[in-house]
């Protein structure tokens, strides 16, 4: 069972004059991009997908990591979206218990704003019945207070009860991505699109820069997708002028578990602009989101909180819980992610832009953008059939599940600890069972509050194409984000790791570890002051 693609050997392969031709070639290494990638190998199209950075390093590593039907869209109105949203949570939870896990969600009602008790009723009726469950229920503020202690009782009015998933976002993406270079898919971090081969007019492949050689090579396809998020318009204007990408800026803040431990969801109205804020778990800590503003900084450069968000989530932690009041320094990390939603900026308030994809062609390429991290598959199937006439036949295939089930089940993997062996089912498939296989009984036990392993970290190493120390810490494990400064207790153990099985030196070790703390301090970290 192999890891991912090997870039320096499939490149390699490419400058020889081999694998120059594809029948699909995906352009963006995110969910929406993995998705496409999956879907089009198990149809048995020949396909490529290229990210010019690392696999989700955009949005995909950076959203609020829930996956679910989204209360607002049904309460604005937007039926389809939701009832596609719920179903494929369904779909989610069933296919990959461990890496989407349901939680519970507790809206809260204060005297005087809306939703009340029962309108929330109402809507929440109608998502159960897309999910064919009953699931929801009202909460008193006596049980309110047991779950979120601390919170502020003026006005509270207990609470509406329901379920919903959450995620790591980018171990998602890594799933989806290793399952279909299983299938016989190639996927390429690093390595950018410079161009759009053209002939009669039509899109016919990409131009790629080989940076280790300082060169460019021509890749040929009937069939790109420009599956790049926030940046869709940028390789669409190529072909069309047309703008349609409105970036919006969404904030998180992180805080250490033992400050204010939760197990579940807790969603409240800002006592600022009565926008819904959550505070939830994950992986081992604390979580405050998110903010919903125009994103005008370079898409190029990492998303970063601002200090007007700090304040704004700050300032929502503490209206509700005036006893357990948060400051600057009790804040272990932060990310902020850049959604892309189409419409036009300034058309209205960005909390009340839909949340649908769409999908256009221009001359012969396709381009798939918004949409939401839940129904990723179905955007998916849309730009698969947006391409189909430039297609031959897909052959037949029976399972349709994003996620097969593994040969191994968690009481056979590890009898002495089930959860952890769902959670790495969920995560890793049957390749669990090698990871635990290669590594030693040290490396399994999980590190400090988080629930990570160093038996991750050198899984990841060795076999998910990682080419910077960011890649592992923020993205192929959240070590970066959940343990105080960076990780930086974990630098001596990762450095023997690079060394052992990357060959790394301490020239190349100091290099890297540099280029992570700058990457640290200016965008996971508080904004910088000047």
């Amino acid at each position: 069972m192999s890891g991912f693609t090997n870039r320096n050997k499939l490149l390699e392969k490419m400058r020889n004059g081999e694998n120059l031709a594809w029948d699909i070639i995906v352009v963006g290494g995110g969910i929406t991009g993995a998705g496409i990638l999956r879907e089009a190998q198990r149809r048995g199209y020949r396909t490529l997908l290229i990210e010019q950075k690392d696999f989700s390093w955009g949005t995909s590593s950076r959203s609020s990591k829930m996956v679910h039907g989204g209360l607002r869209y049904l309460a604005a109105g937007d039926v389809k979206l939701t009832r596609e949203s719920v179903e494929e949570r369904q779909r989610l939870l069933d296919e990959a218990p461990g890496l989407i896990d349901p939680i519970s969600f507790y809206f809260t009602f204060r005297k005087g704003l809306f939703p009340g008790r029962l309108a929330m009723k109402v809507i929440l009726t109608i998502y159960d019945f897309f999910a064919g469950v009953q699931d929801n229920r009202y909460c008193s503020n006596n049980e309110l207070l047991t779950r979120f202690k601390g919170l502020q009782q003026t006005k509270l009015q207990g609470a509406s009860c329901y379920t919903d998933a959450m995620v790591d976002d980018s171990r998602l993406v890594l799933r989806v991505l290793q399952e279909s270079i299983d299938d016989g898919g190639h996927a390429l971090n690093y390595t950018k699109v410079k161009d759009l081969l053209l002939e009669d007019d039509g899109v016919c492949g990409v131009r790629i820069e080989d940076s280790d050689q300082s060169k460019c090579l021509e890749l040929t396809a009937p069939v790109v997708i420009n599956a790049t998020g926030a940046w869709a318009d940028r390789l669409r204007n190529t072909v069309n002028k047309e703008k349609r990408i409105r970036p919006l800026r969404g904030s998180h803040i992180i805080i250490p578990k033992s400050l204010y431990p939760v197990t579940d969801v807790m969603t409240f109205l800002h006592q600022d602009d009565k926008r819904g804020v959550y505070i939830y778990p994950w992986e081992g800590t604390t979580v405050i989101g998110t903010t919903d503003l125009d994103h005008h900084e370079d898409l190029d450069i990492e998303a970063s909180i601002s200090d007007e968000e700090t304040k704004y989530l700050l300032d929502g932690f503490n209206g509700q819980f005036p006893n357990n009041a948060l400051t600057q320094d009790h804040i272990l990390s932060t990310w902020a992610g850049v959604r892309p939603v189409i419409g036009a900026e300034n058309s209205k308030n960005p909390s009340k832009e839909r949340r649908d994809h769409a999908v256009w062609t221009d001359k012969g390429l396709v381009t798939v953008s918004g949409g939401k991290l839940t129904t990723f598959r179905l955007i998916a199937l849309d730009a698969l059939a947006a391409a189909e006439s430039k297609l031959p036949s897909p052959k037949e295939f029976v399972d349709d599940s994003m996620f097969p089930t593994p040969n191994v089940n968690s009481d056979s993997l590890l009898p002495e600890n089930t959860s952890l062996a769902q959670r790495l089912l969920g995560r890793y498939g049957e390749k669990a069972k090698i990871l635990l296989e290669n590594s030693t009984a040290n490396e399994r036990l999980t590190i400090e509050e988080t629930e990570f392993s160093l038996a991750e970290c050198r899984w990841a190493i060795r076999n998910e194409a990682v080419k910077h120390l960011d890649d592992l810490l923020l993205r192929r494990t959240r070590l970066g984000m959940c343990l105080p400064n960076g990780g930086d207790s974990l630098f001596p153990v990762l450095k023997a790791l690079f060394f052992s099985e990357r060959n790394w030196d301490d020239e190349l070790w100091q290099k890297e570890l540099d280029r992570y703390k700058a990457i640290w301090q200016r965008h996971y970290s508080l904004p910088q002051k000047s």
